[in-house]
This record gives C-alpha cells, structure tokens and sequence, in this order.
C-alpha cells in the first residue's frame, strides 16, 4: 500500500484532514488535490472537490450532546467517521494523507485502512500525521513536502513559520506575561495541550492549565478558578466565532464562572477554534498572533480583535 511519489510527476493527492489540506496548499501543491474530508474547508475552493468522509454521529446540536454521541461511538468499539471506500478508488490517489493522534477529532489512519481493505490494487503511499509539538509539525510538513517530490518547498514552509514565530517571541521581551487559561471545548471544559503552550509561551504569555507536548486535559470551571488567570481565551475545536458565542451560555450560567477576575474585569475572549488553535498546520502562526493581540492589548498588535477573537461579556 506504498508507492514512492517521487516516481510521480504529479501525484494526486487525497487528503482527509484539514491540516493536512492547509499544509498542501501552503506548499503549492493545492492543484494537485483531488478529493477531501467533509471537514477541509481551507482554503475555500477545496469545497468545490469530491468529499469523501461523512461523520456517523449528528454534528448538530450543543457541545454537550456531540461530547455524549462521540463517546458512545468510541464506548461500543465504533468507528467515528466513514470513509467512502468506493469514491476514494475512482479519484485514485497517489498520496493519502490522514492522522492517528485523535480518533473522534478527523478521519484516522485505522478508517483509511477499513477502506482500502479490499482494494487489493491500492499502491498509494497513505501518510499519517501525529503533532504534538511544533516540531512534529515541521517535521509533518517536511514528510508531506517530500512525497510529493517538492522537498524545497517543505524547507521554505517551515523557515518562514519558524521566522514569523521568532519576530513574535521578540515582540513579547521585556512585557508583563499574563498568566493564561485557555479552553479548548466548553462542556465538559477542556484545555488546550500538543503545541498550544508552546504557543502561549512564544506569545507573552504562561499557559496555566496545559502541558506541552501531551494531550489536551478535560478539566472543570474549579480548575479555572484554582489558578485564577489574568486572560481565558476559549476557542472550541470545530466551532466558529458564532458557535462559540451561544455555547458561552453554559459558561456564563456557572455562579463560579461569573465570579473569576478575569470575568468580572472583562479580560474574556473567544476566538474561531475551527480555523486557528486546533489545526496544526500554517495558521498555527496566525493562532499565536491571536494569543498576543489578547496578552497585550494595549500594544499595537496584529489586527485579529475585533476579527478572527473577539472581549466576552456576560449579558445583564
């Protein structure tokens, strides 16, 4: 089920996750995708390609019932998406890429797998992804780079993200580092882990519920208010800037919520966790620019308030 895509002129290529995508096109390789997961949304005219995945729960409804219907599927042993076994034979892809770092997050290796189980003919070379830290991401980027025969293009990607995130880092020497929460879904809470304190930290910022290069922690509203942060960014995986907003009820009816600092100061934000935070790829850069325009807002930042994060307020 491997083929050496450098023996390929211009390998087509399928990919199910939606950092996967990003990272493709970043490396100039967009005209060479040739399907995509229902999640690939970046950049937009990838929603005009096949899709080839469908999630087996409904995606409607709050965070709480996806939480319930994702975990009863991963109770009974089943798998959380499908992949259209058929559909992905007729593109014919040369390069398949996936991931096995979360199971209910994206399509993972294990559903590719389930689907080319019978197709005995399938000599794509499948490329699995599993960051948990920006140098996984590099090195995922390089991987992806390399299969498709651009390797220097891999090198340009990850030099100038690593540059944007140096000028960044320079940026936050000298200031005051804001002690941070970050909520990565709201109910039940979890925080952020893999690359987000990395993140937080190159932003100016310390991170007070996270741990690098681990996964991400379920936690509770007490843990919040143990640690009693300067700044709460929340920014949901999966859910926009409008989402978000409507799930920040079941926040903002906790008693204990309500009463932390950075409530009552004001110093709440939410952001877009489906574009930024929680796909890493390229716009990782973009999400650590997003984290210092809500450390530091009284500097002149990066243009993201008001756009990509928004203040929180509880209504009267």
């Amino acid at each position: 089920m491997t083929l050496a895509a450098s023996h390929v002129t211009s390998p087509r290529v399928v990919s199910l996750i939606t950092s996967a995508t990003e990272i493709l096109h970043a490396l100039g390789g967009g005209d060479l995708q040739v399907a995509r997961s229902h999640e690939c949304d970046w950049p937009p005219g990838v929603l005009d390609l096949p899709q080839l995945t469908r999630p087996k729960f409904k995606v409607a409804g709050s965070s709480r019932d996806i939480d319930i219907a994702v975990k009863a599927l991963v109770e009974q042993g089943l798998a959380v998406y499908e992949v259209d076994a058929d559909r992905m034979k007729c593109v014919a892809p040369d390069v398949i890429l996936t991931q096995d770092q979360c199971e209910v997050c994206a399509v993972s290796l294990a559903d590719v797998q389930r689907a080319v189980a019978t197709w005995t003919e399938c000599r794509a070379e499948v490329i699995s992804l599993r960051p948990h830290t920006m140098a996984d991401i590099y090195a995922d980027n390089q991987r992806i780079a390399d299969a498709l025969g651009r390797s220097d293009a891999g090198l340009a990607l990850n030099a100038s993200m690593r540059s944007r995130l140096v000028e960044l880092g320079k940026r936050s020497i000298g200031l005051a580092k804001p002690r941070l929460a970050f909520v990565e879904w709201i109910d039940p809470p979890m925080s952020g882990g893999h690359w987000m304190p990395e993140l937080i930290a190159m932003a100016g910022g310390v991170d007070l519920l996270g741990t690098s290069g681990t996964t991400s922690p379920w936690i509770s509203v007490a843990d919040v208010v143990a640690v009693d942060p300067d700044v709460i960014l929340v920014a949901p995986c999966g859910y926009d800037l409008e989402k978000t907003r409507a799930e920040m009820a079941v926040l903002d009816g906790n008693p204990d919520w309500r009463a932390l600092r950075a409530v009552r100061e004001g110093r709440v934000f939410i952001a877009d966790g489906n574009a930024y935070f929680n796909r890493p790829g390229p716009r990782l850069v973009d999400s650590a620019e997003i984290i210092f325009d809500v450390l530091h807002t009284r500097l002149a930042g990066y243009g993201h308030l008001g756009t990509s994060v928004v203040r929180h307020c509880i209504a009267d």
